[in-house]
Formats: structure tokens, sequence, C-alpha cells
């Protein structure tokens, strides 16, 4: 897949294509479903499938301070995009600049000029444009008069319910695996790079990589939970803590990862973490001793759950 970053690197190379354009946060079910359809859509008439993103969430303009933490780094974003058959990612920076565009602008100089498109499919509830005037039917009215379709997709619910990023969120926030696993299609997973810590858990016996997170990114609601570490190409059985190490005082909220049956040093390196199930709440032990026979307890859990 193609990653085009930047305004400034318009337009693609491509004669004519099929766009379909969001934030993609997560990429869930939904999402996969808006990207399978711009695939064959592309397939069908000879184009080009294109995802158009942002750099970051519309709120870090629109309303600072109020953004919502995200589920997806951009190159894990771009990673699931790649996976659906979509060949070309534009990630466009969104500026004060860019906020202000009235839809007629971003329609000339993104979709028409910079991607050439021929058909867009968007969300049902896709907005553009200063103050979110451009919706759905206004760019099939602007499709219209400069050469491109529109196509609108419904929401997908599952069991009833919407699938949405937010709703994903606060799944996690909650410490709910359930929903999330559902509505991703996947398990909700971690990126990072491992940092150095207090050297704790290997005096206890398990010792720990510390993960330094990217802080947008969300982290699951406190508890310990059973699941994957993927290093160096390769993936490994791991309990993981979500916490602040109540036993040795309040620390700042941080993930730490024990890998089973792993002897290395992981410092500097970068750790992704997939989160299985929820094994119980954060505790705080009244001595060092109680804490290490719950971490064993919470290994073997670990062990049996984890294949």
């Amino acid at each position: 897949m193609e990653l085009i970053r930047g305004l400034g690197s318009l337009p693609i190379r491509a004669d004519a294509s099929a766009v379909t354009i969001g934030f993609f946060d997560g990429v869930h079910r939904g999402h996969q479903a808006v990207f399978r359809r711009t695939v064959d859509v592309a397939a069908e008439r000879g184009l080009t499938p294109v995802a158009l993103t942002f750099d970051r969430h519309p709120r870090e303009i629109f309303a600072p301070g109020t953004e919502p933490p995200l589920l997806t780094s951009l190159e894990r974003k771009a990673e699931l995009i790649e996976a659906t058959g979509i060949e070309c990612l534009v990630v466009l920076e969104f500026t004060v600049g860019v906020s202000t565009w009235p839809p007629e602008q971003f329609v000339d100089r993104v979709l028409v000029e910079g991607l050439h498109t021929a058909h867009a499919i968007v969300g049902s509830n896709f907005t553009f444009g200063h103050k979110a005037a451009g919706n759905l039917p206004m760019l099939s009215d602007l499709g219209a008069g400069r050469g491109f379709s529109v196509e609108g997709m419904a929401l997908l619910r599952l069991g009833g319910r919407p699938v949405s990023s937010s709703s994903i969120r606060e799944g996690l926030a909650a410490g709910d695996l359930t929903w999330p696993t559902t509505a991703l299609g996947r398990r909700y997973a971690l990126d990072g790079r491992v940092k150095r810590g207090a050297g704790r858990g290997a005096g206890l016996g398990f010792p720990t990589a510390n993960l330094d997170v990217p802080p947008r990114l969300l982290l699951p609601g406190e508890g310990i939970y059973a699941g994957k570490a993927f290093a160096g190409g390769r993936s490994h059985v791991a309990a993981i803590s979500v916490g602040t190490n109540p036993t040795f005082g309040r620390e700042p909220l941080h993930v730490e990862v024990h890998l089973l049956d792993f002897d290395g040093d992981l410092l500097g390196q970068s750790l992704g973490v997939e989160f299985w199930e929820r094994l119980r709440d954060q505790a705080r032990f009244d001595s060092s001793d109680d804490l290490a026979r719950q971490i064993k307890d919470d290994v073997e859990r670990t062990r049996a759950l984890v294949r």
C-alpha cells in the first residue's frame, strides 16, 4: 500500500480512484465494511481504492482538551487498512486552516484535484467542511457537478448495538474486552517502547517490561489481563498489568508486561501488547510475598487461557 502524507504530496498518481473518507480510529468492523466496499467498487470500475484519513482527531482543533484517546496509532491504523485491500492511504494534516475550508473547497482541492475521485463512499452520518456544513446529500450534489458519484453506507450494528469507536473506548475504559473484541473483529492491542522501570518485578521473580505508550493512546481500565506480547517478530504469552502499583504507593497509570518463558533484555525495543481476557482488579497487598503469590496465580491462569 502506498502511504501519502500531506496536502503537498497530492495529487496521487492514479488516473481515477474510489475514495472513502474518515478518521477510522480503531479500524473497527464498520470501517472494514466501508473499506471492502471501496475495494469492490474499485475492482468493478477499474479504479484505485483509496482511503483518506487525518493526522489527528478533529476535536484537537475544534475543542482542544476534549479529544478522545485513540484506539490505534497511525502506524497500526495503516497496517489494518492495508489488510483490507486499500492500495493508497492519504493522511491529510487537519490544521486550523483546513478546518475553515468550506465544503466546496475541500471537494475541489482534495477529492477532485488531489485524489481524482470517480466514486466516493462515506458513512451516512459523514460531515465535512467548515463547522461540518457539508453532509452526504451535499457531497452527492457537489459530486454530480464535478463528475463523481457518491454512496452512503449505514452504520453497522451487531446484536442490535451500533459499532462505533466511542462505544469501543467506553468498553475498554471500563475494563470490558467482550464488546471491543466483537466490534473490532480482533483483540485490542497497544504499541509502545520498553523503558526502564523500578525493577520490582524481577525482585519478585516475575520481571516485567515497562511499556512507554504514546500519550494519546487509550489504556484499558485498571486491572490484570491475560494476553500476548509481540517483539522482534515473535509472540509470547504475557500477563499484563494496567495500574498504579498500589502495593508500593500510587504511581502514574502505566502498563507492565510479564512475558512467560522469556529470558532476554527488551529495553528500548518496540513491543506490541494484545489483551485477551481481564483476570482481576488491581489490589493493594500487605506484603511483597502476598503480591508474589498473587502474581504466580495470575501467571498460571494466563498460561491456561492463552495459546
